[in-house]
Formats: C-alpha cells, sequence, structure tokens
C-alpha cells in the first residue's frame, strides 16, 4: 500500500536498510557507542600527558629561628614589656573635650626627638663624657623621673594661669575638666610608690639570714613582681612627660607650654648636677646645653601658632 508517494512504510519489523525518508543508513565506523556516550566517535586525547601541564614545585622547608642564650631570656620579656607599656599609654593618654589631636605635630615631634638624641649621641661620641656611657645612661633614667616631679610642681600654676587668662565664662568649664589630670597624677604617685615599697620588701627578705621558707617564697614573688612593674614606671613617667598628666584634656595649650617650661628646668637641673658643661670645645658646649631646649621651644612654639591658625585654640580663649 502506498504511503502518498513516499515509498513503504517503515512500521516495525520491516528494517529494509533505509529511514523514512528514504536514505540509506550508513554503518558506524566505531562501532556502537558504550552505554550511550560519545555517539559522534571517541574523545580526542589529552593535549597533556598529566592533569597538570608541568610538575608541582616543592615547597622550600620552612626554617625556624635558633634562639641563643640571650633570645631564650629576652623573648618572654618582650610580652610583658607590650603589657606595661599598653597599660601605662591607657593611663597617662586619655582622651578628653579639650584635646586636639594632629599628626603632623606629632610627626615632628618624634623626628626632632631622633635628631636630637642622634646629635647628642654625636657628641658624646667626639668628646667624651664624664663616667662614660654609663654614665649617660644613669643621667637619661634621672631625667626620665625627675620630668615627672617637675611636672607635679609647675604643673598646678600652668594650669591656675590658663584658667585665670581665660574668659569669666570658660572657668567653670576648665575647672571642671581637672579630673583628668588629678587621676593621673595620683596613678603616678601610686605607682612610684607600690614600686619603691615592692624593691625595699624584697631587699629586707632576701637580707634575713633566719629567714623561712614562707619569706623566700614572698620574696621571690616580689622580685617576679618587679619584671612587670619596673617598666611599667619607666613607662609611666615617659607618658606622664609626653602628655603632661593629660593636661590637654583641660586646655589643648597647655601640653606644650609645660614642655616648654620642663625642658628649660631640666637643663638648669643638668647643669647644676653635672657641674658644669660638658665636654669639648666652646660651640659644641653650647650646642649641646642650648641646642635641646632651643629646639623644643621652637617645635612648642609652631604647635601653638598652628592650634591657633588651624583650629582656632587660643591661650586666652
Amino acid at each position: 500500500m502506498a504511503q502518498g508517494g513516499w515509498g513503504p512504510s517503515n512500521a516495525p519489523g520491516q528494517g529494509n536498510g533505509t529511514n523514512p525518508y528514504g536514505v540509506p543508513q550508513q554503518p558506524n565506523p566505531y562501532g556502537p557507542p558504550p552505554n550511550g556516550q560519545y555517539p559522534y566517535g571517541p574523545p580526542p586525547p589529552h593535549p597533556y600527558p598529566h592533569p597538570q601541564p608541568y610538575p608541582p614545585r616543592p615547597q622550600p622547608a620552612l626554617r625556624r629561628r635558633r634562639l641563643g642564650c640571650a633570645g631564650l631570656f629576652v623573648s618572654p620579656l618582650i610580652p610583658v614589656i607590650r603589657s606595661s607599656r599598653r597599660h601605662a599609654e591607657s593611663i597617662f593618654n586619655r582622651p578628653g573635650g579639650g584635646r586636639v589631636e594632629d599628626r603632623i605635630v606629632s610627626r615632628v615631634q618624634l623626628w626632632r626627638a631622633l635628631v636630637g638624641a642622634a646629635a647628642s649621641l654625636g657628641l658624646i661620641y667626639a668628646y667624651g663624657a664624664d663616667d662614660g656611657w654609663s654614665g649617660v645612661a644613669n643621667d637619661g633614667v634621672v631625667k626620665l623621673l625627675l620630668a615627672p616631679i617637675l611636672l607635679m610642681i609647675t604643673g598646678p600654676l600652668a594650669i591656675l594661669a590658663f584658667i585665670g587668662l581665660a574668659p569669666a565664662t570658660q572657668r567653670p568649664v576648665l575647672r571642671s575638666r581637672l579630673r583628668a589630670p588629678l587621676k593621673a597624677v595620683g596613678w603616678y604617685v601610686g605607682i612610684l610608690a607600690g614600686t619603691v615599697a615592692v624593691m625595699f620588701g624584697a631587699a629586707l627578705l632576701l637580707k634575713q639570714n633566719y629567714g623561712t621558707l614562707l619569706n623566700g617564697l614572698v620574696a621571690l614573688a616580689l622580685l617576679i613582681g618587679l619584671i612587670w612593674l619596673l617598666p611599667f614606671m619607666l613607662f609611666s613617667s615617659a607618658y606622664a612627660a609626653r602628655y603632661a598628666f593629660n593636661t590637654a584634656n583641660v586646655h589643648a595649650s597647655l601640653p606644650a607650654a609645660l614642655t616648654v617650661v620642663l625642658v628649660w628646668e631640666l637643663t638648669l637641673c643638668s647643669i647644676a648636677l653635672d657641674g658644669g658643661l660638658p665636654h669639648g670645645p666652646p660651640l659644641a658646649q653650647w650646642c649641646a646645653v642650648l641646642g635641646g631646649p632651643l629646639s623644643v621651644t621652637a617645635v612648642a612654639l609652631w604647635e601653638l601658632h598652628r592650634m591657633r591658625t588651624r583650629y582656632g585654640v587660643r591661650i586666652r580663649g
């Protein structure tokens, strides 16, 4: 029976080698595809013999630093020193209502300190000192401990002068901000007294020839406490002198003014304690004595000018 001129029907069981459209079927040269995959022939070969084009590079072994005797002794002290510095800064560098933060001023102060320290070391290296480098170190520690004490003496006078020069409407505000400096002074007095008490107690217990085991354990505990307390006291002295016992919370210009007074007081005390000028020719002597105070005064005056012109902070309000 004809099917509309399209040839015999392609009913099931009538496989005559042709498809329904009359085109002969070509045999598959690669055979039947396995499991119905790759009906157009086998896949092309992988361009690389390995999954990765290049073999993995061997990783270098991590080298562990060998700590010597000094490293084994110093490495446990690093977290102790960091902890003492962090606690000292949190006490003597507290933010307040009257403070003005200027990064440019801080950078200039840092560079002035570095240049001044390098110049002082160069003069000492060239012309020497009375007691050598040990005397220079002792002089630095004495100045570090003396600076907060001088600030506690002259600081109240400067604060009273600033409050007196301020307008009458601003004086109650300035007086209300005195809590932060008084609290910082109390902290420093307590730290200094506590350190002296711990050192005296440890020395007293160690000198007892008839001491018991309990006395020895207490003395050992006090000595271990000094490992944290001594750096804490030194950092407290440095931050108390740097931030002038948080007097910036009272008035932003107070730290700069107190720094000028403090540096000239330390210069006079250094001349009085050392018994005269340092070694070297007259020009080097006067540079060593006046270089530091004059540079600090110049930076402080520039800071006051910058606060007045940039932030509108004036000494008389």
